[in-house]
């Protein structure tokens, strides 16, 4: 790959968002009930299959659930999806995560996450942000480590993420950023 042409670049683009618009994630869809409904369910399904998360989501300062997020690559990669952030079980606000990538990847897949943000001050960082960008200072867990996360975890770490919930096959290397911003469904 010693040079990207303009064709290719535009071939990557409109190949990820057709993959993203029909892998059903509510590109485009209006309404915070669809979101709303969807995080129920990923909470349901976290909660139920990995029981530690309740109690790490009753310690969390607040909790960013992304309920849907479609991933596809093919050198170029992106992702999208939206989800709600509930603190003590109330939504108080929605947001979008787009991931942009590019490395040697091929794939779709599609998985749920949730952000929680174990201090008072990682979440009003957070909130006050334009667009926050998953950064250092983002723990990522499996979530069999969610069911077992400790005190002491929770106490180094501000924000944990967990990925759970994935379905399809990417695969590869890749450089990536994922920016999450406050929308209005």
């Amino acid at each position: 790959m010693d040079r990207i042409t303009r064709r290719g670049l535009l071939a990557g683009a409109g190949a990820t968002a057709f993959l993203t618009a029909a892998c059903g994630n509510g590109v485009g869809s209006n309404g915070s009930a669809q979101i709303d409904a969807r995080v129920d369910a990923t909470k349901n399904y976290l909660f139920s299959r990995y029981p530690g998360t309740s109690d790490l989501a009753a310690r969390a300062s607040g909790v960013l659930y992304m309920p849907l997020i479609t991933e596809a690559g093919l050198i170029w990669g992106g992702s999208y999806g939206r989800g709600a952030l509930q603190i003590q079980g109330a939504t108080v606000d929605y947001y979008s995560a787009t991931k942009a990538s590019i490395g040697l990847q091929v794939g779709a897949q599609q998985y749920a996450h949730a952000l929680f943000f174990m201090t008072p001050e990682a979440l009003s960082d957070f909130r006050r942000s334009q667009g926050w960008a998953a950064s250092a200072d983002l723990r990522y867990a499996t979530p069999e480590e969610g069911g077992s996360i400790g005190k002491a975890t929770t106490e180094i770490d501000p924000v944990i993420a967990l990925v759970f919930g994935q379905q399809g096959l990417i695969a590869g290397a890749s450089l990536a950023g994922v920016k999450y911003t406050r929308i209005i469904p």
